[in-house]
C-alpha cells in the first residue's frame, strides 16, 4: 500500500497513530507539522515528571529535538511544569575539544534546556569532551555505571541520522554495543561541517552510548523531520534489522515510538496516512 503525499493529515495534535498494515512493531506517528510531533513528546515528559519529578532523561543534540526543549522551557516559564529534580543523561559528545568550547553538546544543552529550564548542573551528565586517548575507557565505564545508579532511562529522546546513526552509534554498531569512544562516519562529520565552519575543523572522533545502553531504556522516543529523512526513515521502519542501519535496531524495544512528520514519512509504503 502506497502512502499518500500528505501521509499523516489526519493526525492532530496528540498524534494518533497511523493505521498498521502489518502487525507488532514500534508505533508510527505522522504529524500533520514538526511542531506537533515536536509538543506531543514534550507533553509526554512533562506528564512524566510531574509523576515522577526525579525522572531519568535520556537526551539528544542537535536540531531535531530543539522544539521539544524551547516546549519545556516554556512549560516551566508558565509555571507548568518544575524540571529542577529530573536527573538527564546525554547521548553522545564530540571528543577532542575543551571542556568549555561552546560547539561542545555540553554547551548546546545549557542554553537550550537546562540554563532556561532551571536544571541544576549537579543534574545533569554529559560524557567530558577534553580526555587523552588513554582516558576514554575509563569515562565510558563512568557513564554506564552512572546511569545504572540512577536507577536507568525512564524516558530516552532520540533523533535520526541521515545514514541511520542514532547518538554516535554509526553504521555498524552492534545491539550488544555499550558506552564507548568512536569514530565519526564521514556523513555525519559533512552533517556538521556548517556548524563548526568547515569540515576540517569537525572532531574525528566522539563518546555515544551504545545500542545496548539505549534499547536498556523504559521508552523510546525517536524523531525524524524533513524530506531529506525520508530514504533513512523508510530504511529504518521497512528495511531489514540490521546494524548497517542502526536505527532499525530500535525495532526490538518494547516500547519505542516513532514521531515523523509528513515530508519524513513520505517514502513509506506500509503504512497508511490516514488514521
Amino acid at each position: 500500500m502506497t502512502a499518500a503525499p500528505d501521509a499523516g493529515k489526519a493526525a492532530s495534535d496528540a498524534g494518533r497513530p497511523s493505521p498498521r498494515t502489518d502487525a507488532g512493531g514500534p508505533r508510527i506517528f505522522v504529524a500533520p507539522e514538526r511542531g506537533a510531533a515536536e509538543r506531543a513528546v514534550a507533553r509526554e515528559i512533562a506528564d512524566l515528571v510531574r509523576a515522577r519529578p526525579d525522572a531519568v532523561l535520556g537526551l539528544a543534540t542537535g536540531s531535531t529535538p530543539a522544539g521539544v526543549y524551547a516546549e519545556l522551557v516554556r512549560l516551566v516559564r508558565a509555571g507548568e511544569l518544575d524540571l529542577a529534580r529530573v536527573r538527564t543523561f546525554n547521548l553522545d559528545e564530540y571528543l577532542g575539544l575543551a571542556q568549555d568550547d561552546p560547539r561542545t553538546f555540553r554547551a548546546q544543552m545549557r542554553r537550550a534546556l537546562f540554563e532556561p529550564a532551571g536544571i541544576p548542573p549537579a543534574r545533569t551528565d554529559l560524557p567530558r569532551s577534553s580526555l587523552a586517548r588513554a582516558d576514554e575507557e575509563r569515562e565510558c565505564a563512568r557513564y554506564e555505571r552512572a546511569i545504572e545508579a540512577a536507577g536507568g532511562i525512564d524516558l530516552q529522546l532520540l533523533g535520526v541520522g541521515r545514514n541511520g546513526h542514532v547518538g554516535f552509534n554509526e553504521p555498524g554498531s552492534a545491539a550488544t554495543s555499550r558506552t564507548r569512544g568512536v569514530a565519526l562516519d564521514p556523513a555525519t562529520r559533512a552533517d556538521a561541517a556548517a556548524a563548526f565552519d568547515g569540515l576540517d575543523r569537525v572532531p574525528r572522533r566522539a563518546i555515544t552510548v551504545g545500542i545496548a545502553t539505549i534499547l536498556a531504556a523504559r521508552r523510546l522516543r525517536v524523531l525524524a523531520f524533513g524530506r531529506h529523512k525520508a530514504a533513512i526513515v523508510r530504511a529504518v521502519l521497512e528495511g531489514p534489522v540490521d546494524p548497517a542501519v542502526p536505527a532499525s535496531l530500535l525495532r526490538a524495544h518494547p516500547d519505542v515510538e516513532f514521531r515523523v512528520d509528513r515530508e519524513a514519512a513520505s517514502g513509506l509504503t506500509r503504512f497508511q496516512g490516514e488514521g
